[in-house]
């Protein structure tokens, strides 16, 4: 029995830095001998189907790939489309009611307990908001990221340190779920 996974890819294709054309990207899935591959977008979304249940292991392999035949590291974040589906679920904020750039998913390679980021003052950066979920961080920016003061200061190497992270918007999260559905 094969699973439909997403692979997020983390900082390529930005500002002409560590491109990854998507037309290579799902030819090296396909090498690895993943199965219904497909990419969202130019920014590093990836879905495949494999008989494998560990995503720490197709990460893995996906980043040594990666490292190979474009020679420079990649972190890459595996999903079940189930996982994404609860992480769509699950959402704290009032997805429906919000535009998609409003609200982002920063998906994390491991736990991320709560004390990592007690020394953010939720009060400091209203009306913006996050909650915690399971290994994923629900940020809410009404103006959007790229004027979020509060995703800068989550984004900070001390707390994010020992975990990969990578964000997607809602409207990414949203057809990412539809393209894993299995």
């Amino acid at each position: 029995m094969t699973t439909m996974y997403a692979a997020l890819l983390r900082g390529i294709n930005v500002g002409g830095a560590k491109k990854v054309p998507m037309a290579e990207l799902r030819a090296l899935l396909g090498e690895l001998g993943h199965g219904a591959v497909r990419t969202y977008l130019n920014s590093g979304n990836a879905v495949f189907s494999s008989a494998s249940d560990d995503t720490d292991a197709l990460a893995a392999d996906l980043e040594r790939a990666i490292a190979k035949h474009f020679g420079f590291d990649v972190a890459c974040i595996v999903r079940t489309g189930s996982y994404l589906k609860a992480v769509l679920d699950a959402c704290p904020f009032p997805a429906e009611e919000l535009e998609g750039k409003q609200l982002h998913a920063t998906f994390f390679s491991g736990p991320a307990e709560p004390e990592r980021f007690a020394a953010i003052d939720p009060k400091a950066f209203a009306p913006e908001e996050f909650r915690l979920g399971d290994q994923v961080l629900y940020l809410y920016a009404p103006d959007g990221l790229g004027k979020s003061k509060l995703a800068e200061a989550l984004s900070k190497p001390s707390l994010l340190k020992g975990i990969d992270a990578t964000s997607r918007n809602w409207n990414t999260v949203k057809a990412l779920v539809e393209m894993t559905r299995d």
